[in-house]
């Protein structure tokens, strides 16, 4: 069978993932190098600067392991002309670069995928190409096991990015995935002002959100950053794989892992994403910054009051459990109205038999209901008490509140500039 050719299950993959989960064969026909041990995925579609990426890993302190950087370019079969034009001229210029740049301890492949079906073709399909192809990478060297590093093709790392994630994952054998620091740029001659302080409201509204959510109580609350996150293969395979969502692959990719795995924050390197606008996703942030230019309002966020309920239901909960009285969450005052009415809108009652089931103590009971309350769903919850209670707010109101009610330490701050960059100092040492 013609290697690129897709298919169902490639047949000289003899890994069980990759032959019930695989989308093509093995792409690249070098024999990987002995002792490599880290690969950083790069899905790049009309990339302008992807050299610019390329090159930020290649100037990286060598790691202890070798490192493969699997670059997939790539297209829908019903993408413009002028589209797969460019990505053929990025294609050219990447393999010039890498041919002239070559560096003990890297290795750098590319993919070319310019004729992705048009049902799955996105961002989420390029990821899975360049994560499975490492999975194959794998087996070839007969390695059990290493992380896989997702990056974002306009985007840019500290030189002690490769150093960290290895360093990060051998102090932690335990852990299965791993979301990285991120700053977007906030100033510069790169982009307009009015980019620089969109971006700014944007940045602030993520870091607003996970530790909101992170002070309810819920065990799953971590950055879901596309080009900000890493997996150990074991992990990607047993969950099958990443999902060929257009957009959203990396929150519901790292729900999956957080929900079954011990995951870690590194905080001693950082990721550099671009903050241009862009329209070729539904949504995330370069149409959040497109949004934001074209007069949407950057400046709201959710309230504050919504994370506040679900702190008082999760707190709650373990008292309603020991009384056998679960059925009565959504009519006892006691709980949140807003809980209420979600739980009767998402049927509750109808899971409670399944919980109880496999809840016999409150520990097996607290992670199956955390299985059915995820984050997505506690996401959902956010959203419909934005859409019935609590209408979005200023954004530096919520956030004043956030800092009131936990361990984050603000004074007098008068900008979301100054929020920034604190909830960043908190975030830098955020265990």
């Amino acid at each position: 069978m013609k290697i690129g050719a897709f298919i169902e299950s490639p047949p000289n993959m003899k890994n069980p993932y990759l032959q019930k989960f695989g989308f093509i064969n093995a792409q690249i026909s070098e024999a990987p190098i002995a002792g490599t041990g880290l690969f950083v995925v790069i899905p790049c579609f009309d990339e302008p600067n992807l050299i610019a990426t390329l090159s930020s890993i290649n100037d990286c302190i060598k790691p202890n392991s070798h490192v493969e950087i699997i670059t997939v370019i790539n297209a829908s079969e019903n993408d413009d002309a002028c589209v797969k034009t460019r990505n053929s001229e990025t294609l050219v210029d990447a393999k010039k670069w890498a041919a002239e740049n070559k560096k003990a301890g890297f290795t750098f492949h590319f993919i070319d995928q310019q004729k992705l079906p048009k049902k799955h073709a996105g961002v989420g399909l390029a990821r899975k190409i360049g994560m499975d192809e490492a999975v194959y990478r794998m087996d070839l060297l007969k390695l059990d096991d290493a992380p896989i590093i997702c990056f974002d093709a306009d985007s840019k790392c500290d030189s002690n990015y490769l150093v960290e994630i290895e360093q990060a994952f051998v102090k932690n054998p335990k852990a299965k995935g791993a979301s990285i620091y991120f700053e977007h740029p906030i100033y510069g001659d790169e982009f307009q002002p009015s980019i620089y302080n969109s971006i700014i409201d944007y940045e602030l509204h993520l870091r607003y959100y996970k530790n909101a959510f992170e002070y309810t109580g819920h065990p799953m609350a971590c950055f879901t950053i596309g080009s900000s996150m890493a997996v150990m293969s074991s992990a990607y395979q047993s969950q099958g794989g990443m999902n060929k969502r257009k957009a959203g692959e990396d929150f519901y990719f790292m729900q999956k892992i957080v929900e079954r795995y011990p995951i870690i924050e590194i905080n001693t390197t950082r990721v550099i994403p671009s903050p241009r606008p862009s329209h070729r996703v539904p949504f995330g942030t370069g149409r959040a910054i497109s949004e934001f230019q074209e007069g949407k309002n950057s400046n709201e966020t959710y309230a504050f009051k919504s994370f506040e309920d679900q702190k008082l239901f999760l707190e709650v909960l373990p008292e309603f459990y020991k009384k056998n009285e679960l059925s009565k969450l959504k009519d006892d005052s006691s709980v949140p109205k807003s809980i209420r009415a979600f739980l009767q809108d998402q049927n509750f009652e109808e899971r409670i038999p399944d919980l109880l089931e496999y809840g016999k103590t409150w520990e097996t009971f607290q992670k199956r209901f955390f299985n059915w309350f995820n984050a997505f769903r506690a996401l959902k919850f956010v959203h419909f008490a934005r859409d019935h209670f609590y209408a979005n707010q200023p954004l530096k109101g919520e956030v004043e509140k956030l800092f009131d009610t936990s361990k984050l330490a603000a004074g007098a701050v008068s900008s979301n500039a100054e929020f920034l960059r604190l909830i960043r100092e908190h975030d830098k040492i955020h265990d």
